[in-house]
C-alpha cells in the first residue's frame, strides 16, 4: 500500500520507522471500538481494473495457447509443447486469479470476519504450485529427449515461438498495468513473464535447430523454462507462506514498533504485540498497553487511543489495529502473555 505524508502524533517520539502512512483504520480497548482516519493514498488500479487487465490476459493467451498444442504435436517439438503447457498453466493461474478477485471482493459477515480477503492469497500459493508440478513433468521429458533426441521441425518451432513472444508479450503489458502489489495479481504476472522468456529461449532453440541441426537444443531450452518456473513458484511460495502462517510484514521491525507505542505519553508496557498480514496490502495489529491508572478516571482513555493510532499510521503502513488498555495490575490477570 502507498504510504502517504502523515506527521508523527503528539507524545510519540520514537525512532524513525517506515514510511508513513495514512489509512482509514479501526482500533479498539475492550469491547469499545473507535474509528480514526490517516491521509491519503496514493492512487492505484483497483479490483474491477486488475480483473478487466487480467481477462485481456485470458483472452490472448488461450486463443494462442489452442494453436500451440496444434503446431508442437505436427513438428514433435517439446518446446513448443512445454510452452504450451505453461500456457495452460498461466490461463489456469488467470482464471483462478480472476475468482480470487471476485471472493475477495465479499463483505465481511458471519464467522468470515475479515470477508474473503485471503482467497487472492491462496491463488498466488496456487499458482507457485502449479509452477512447480509443470517443471516437473517438463524437466522428465526434457532429460529423455536429451538421451534420445526426436527429429524437431526447427522453422516450425521459430514461427510459434515468435507469434508467442508477440502474443506474451502484449499479455505482459496489460497484467502490468494492474496492481502488481496484489500478490493474487503478481502470481498471474509471473506465469506470463516467465512464459514470455520460455518463448525467446524456444525462439532461439529453433534458430539453432535450422542452422545447425542441433536437435538437442530444443531439450535445453525446456529446461532453460524450468529454471525460470523454478525461481518464480519459489518467490510466490515463500511470499504466501509469509501471510499464510502469519509472519509479520517483510521489513518491519517489531521492535521498533513497540519503541513507538512505548514513547506515547501514559503508556508504560506493550505486550502481546501481534503484526501479520491478512492480504496483500492488508497489514494488521494488536498489543495489550499498559498506562496510567489515571487514564481509566479522567475519561483520557479515548485521546490515547488517538494518540496510539496516529503514532501507528505515523510511521507504520498499517491497516487495521486493535489496542487493549489495561492498568499495570491487570498483568496478574493474563496468562499466556509475551
Amino acid at each position: 500500500m502507498s504510504p502517504a505524508s502523515h506527521g508523527p502524533a503528539p507524545g510519540c517520539q520514537g525512532p524513525g520507522g517506515g514510511a508513513p502512512g495514512g489509512h482509514e483504520t479501526g482500533h479498539g480497548s475492550g469491547g469499545h471500538q473507535h474509528g480514526g482516519s490517516g491521509g491519503g493514498h496514493s492512487h492505484r488500479p483497483g479490483p474491477g481494473a486488475d480483473a478487466r487487465y487480467l481477462l485481456v490476459a485470458l483472452l490472448l493467451l488461450a486463443a494462442f495457447m489452442l494453436g500451440e498444442v496444434i503446431v508442437a504435436v505436427l513438428s514433435d517439438s517439446l518446446a513448443l509443447l512445454s510452452d504450451a503447457g505453461h500456457m495452460l498453466s498461466d490461463v489456469g493461474a488467470i482464471a483462478v486469479a480472476l475468482w480470487a478477485i471476485r471472493l475477495a471482493a465479499r463483505p465481511a459477515s458471519g464467522a468470515w470476519t475479515f470477508g474473503w480477503k485471503r482467497a487472492e492469497i491462496l491463488s498466488a500459493a496456487g499458482n507457485g504450485i502449479t509452477l512447480l508440478v509443470v517443471s516437473g513433468i517438463i524437466t522428465v521429458e526434457a532429460v529423455s529427449r536429451l538421451l534420445h533426441p526426436p527429429e524437431v521441425a526447427g522453422v516450425a518451432v521459430i514461427v510459434v515461438a515468435a507469434a508467442g513472444v508477440a502474443v506474451n508479450v502484449a499479455a505482459t503489458f496489460a497484467l502490468a498495468r494492474a496492481d502488481r502489489a496484489s500478490l493474487n495479481v503478481q502470481g498471474a504476472f509471473r506465469h506470463v513473464l516467465t512464459d514470455l522468456y520460455g518463448f525467446i529461449g524456444t525462439l532461439i532453440a529453433g534458430v539453432i535447430i535450422v542452422t545447425t541441426g542441433w536437435t538437442r537444443a530444443d531439450a535445453i531450452a525446456s529446461l532453460v523454462v524450468v529454471g525460470l518456473m523454478l525461481k518464480a513458484a519459489w518467490e510466490l511460495l515463500r511470499d504466501s507462506g509469509r501471510v499464510l502462517l502469519e509472519a509479520a510484514p517483510e521489513g518491519m521491525n517489531l521492535e521498533d514498533v513497540r519503541a513507538h507505542l512505548l514513547a506515547t505519553e501514559h503508556v508504560h508496557n506493550v505486550h502481546d504485540l501481534h503484526v501479520w498480514t491478512v492480504t496483500s496490502g492488508l497489514p494488521t495489529l494488536s498489543a495489550h498497553i499498559v498506562v496510567d491508572d489515571s487514564c481509566f478516571h479522567d475519561g483520557h482513555a479515548p485521546q490515547l487511543l488517538d494518540s496510539l493510532q496516529a503514532c501507528l499510521t505515523g510511521h507504520f503502513d498499517v491497516e487495521h489495529s486493535t489496542f487493549q488498555l489495561e492498568a499495570a495490575a491487570h498483568a496478574g490477570h493474563e496468562t499466556g502473555t509475551h
